[in-house]
């Protein structure tokens, strides 16, 4: 969810270039043939019964308003699509005012591959925020382990000297799991959808990326020739920093993890939330601010006599208690306790209101104050002291998780990041509140500080191998359950894909684009 750059991996991934309506992969790739038009749907496939008349998503996070996006490309402008929320559009993409201007406190960076984060800004007319340039140090608890240089062969001289080439193998390894996770492109653009997030996983890489899933980042690493001490110095600070927990994440999430430390990475001028409302609008979908508390199956006689099956959505709102009925429901917010209280009656069999597992909490704490920069143990002075990102290892004198100095959501012109001799916006992660005498070890002095408790993204200890359907019922659909696998703003984009083909496919019967990995085949005889 919260993705740094870091400085030893100066080599670039395959070259994504756009030309036209395709969008070609460079020679680096396993992706060597363009692919079709993006905006393309499957609306006009041949219909074999009449169309959804109403859709209801639950959740206008990242995946709840892309899922509508492409509920409306996949069915065409006459459906109805409602998406329900009870708090504010965007999910665990947030902003806070902190002296009037806006700070990001959830999901604050994206990859340069994630192709449907980038289409999402090319159809809403919206823009990357401008880079300024970041430096990294690693801490102990008590001093810091490493400090970025300004120079860029000086970094990998040290880097060379105490690891050997383990972070030059780790770029290489995190490249190869990217390659065969581009393939999820592949498949959507031909109109491809998977029943499981399983079988997804397996589309991407094969039974590799079934093995990532069920393993811990640290057998998976270690079974590669990764040393242990590289893992502890290097990879665990990373881990801390996106996800709150060590290099016991599941090997898949880990690896997505680890492309959150690449260089290239970009956010959304104005704040990343711009996404979902922009995507809610783009959609065309009505907002309906109410709490769905339960989903009920109904059937009632159809024209043809036969009976036809609708879903109930029982909710809450300003107005009251309020039901309507649906064809197709997706649940775009997780099933977990403590982040949904979704009743599901009428199923056989049942469908549970919670599924196993629970969401990690992080807590970010916005501090607008003077760094102590001997807390971190340095002896340099704060006018001299530019770091803007520190890093943790995973021990006991770490309280936090990271330390960040923030840029605002629309960065001002000729702005340059200050010295730790200025008050500025600083985020903290940390898997607990930060006490008062916490403040007073890290801040010399402090205006405010904002809080925000965030279950933030699952608490991944492998092998999980009961991963929620995606399916829940006929046509109910479960979109957060690819967050098992990995959670990040592209992977809800992907499964809001795989949904909306899913549900167009299995409402029209057309069996031929579900689960099928014959993609390659296909193309090879087409060529």
């Amino acid at each position: 969810m919260h993705h740094l750059p870091i400085f030893f991996l100066p080599f670039s991934f395959p070259d994504v270039i756009t030309n036209g309506s395709e969008t070609l992969v460079g020679e680096g790739s396993s992706l060597l043939w363009s692919l079709p038009n993006w905006t393309q749907g499957f609306a006009s496939a041949p219909e074999v019964r009449e169309a959804p008349k109403k859709i209801a998503i639950i959740g206008s996070g990242i995946g709840g308003t892309a899922a509508a996006f492409f509920l409306r490309q996949e069915f065409g402008p006459a459906v109805k699509i409602e998406v329900f929320e009870a708090g504010t559009v965007g999910g665990r993409l947030a902003t806070e005012d902190i002296g009037g201007y806006e700070y990001e406190t959830g999901g604050s960076i994206i990859h340069p591959l994630n192709l449907h984060m980038k289409h999402f800004l090319e159809r809403l007319g919206m823009s990357p925020r401008a880079d300024v340039p970041s430096k990294l140090a690693i801490f102990d608890g008590k001093e810091l382990t490493f400090e970025e240089s300004d120079w860029f062969i000086v970094n990998f001289l040290r880097m060379l000297w105490k690891y050997g080439f383990n972070f030059i193998r780790m770029h290489m390894w995190v490249e190869s799991v990217l390659d065969k996770f581009m393939r999820i492109y592949q498949y959507q653009q031909f109109g491809y959808s998977f029943s499981s997030v399983e079988k997804l996983l397996h589309a991407m890489g094969g039974d590799s990326f079934l093995t990532l899933v069920n393993q811990t980042l640290e057998e998976a690493m270690l079974a590669e020739g990764f040393s242990q001490v590289f893992l502890n110095d290097i990879v665990t600070p990373i881990t801390r920093v996106n996800y709150g927990q060590s290099v016991r994440i599941n090997g898949f999430v880990g690896a997505v993890a680890l492309a959150g430390a690449e260089s290239g990475l970009w956010a959304v001028d104005g704040g990343n939330k711009l996404v979902c409302s922009g995507l809610l609008y783009h959609s065309k979908a009505e907002l309906v601010p109410a709490r769905v508390t339960a989903i009920t199956m109904k059937t009632r006689p159809s024209k043809t006599g036969s009976a036809a099956s609708f879903y109930e959505l029982n909710y809450v709102g300003e107005a009251g208690a309020a039901h309507s009925m649906y064809d197709i429901v997706v649940v775009a917010t997780p099933l977990h306790q403590g982040l949904s209280d979704i009743n599901f009656s009428g199923f056989s069999p049942a469908i549970p209101s919670h599924f196993p597992g629970r969401y990690h909490q992080t807590v970010a704490t916005l501090v607008h104050g003077l760094l102590n920069v001997s807390y971190l143990g340095t002896t340099e002075k704060p006018e001299d002291f530019f770091v803007s990102d520190v890093l943790t290892l995973d021990n006991k004198d770490s309280e936090i998780h990271s330390l960040s100095s923030l840029e605002p959501v629309k960065i001002p012109k000729d702005y340059s990041r200050s010295p730790a001799s200025q008050p500025k916006v600083w985020k903290i992660f940390s898997s607990q509140p930060l006490s008062q005498k916490n403040l007073q070890q890290i801040f010399l002095s402090w205006d405010s500080v904002s809080e925000k408790r965030w279950l933030a993204y699952p608490s991944y200890s492998p092998p999980h191998r009961r991963t929620p359907p995606f399916i829940l019922h006929d046509r109910l659909y479960y979109l957060n359950a690819v967050e098992w696998a990995a959670s990040a703003m592209e992977m809800s984009a992907i499964s809001a894909r795989n949904l909306a083909l899913l549900a167009h496919h299995r409402w029209y019967e057309q069996t031929g684009k579900i689960d099928q990995e014959d993609l390659h085949t296909r193309l090879k005889g087409e060529l």
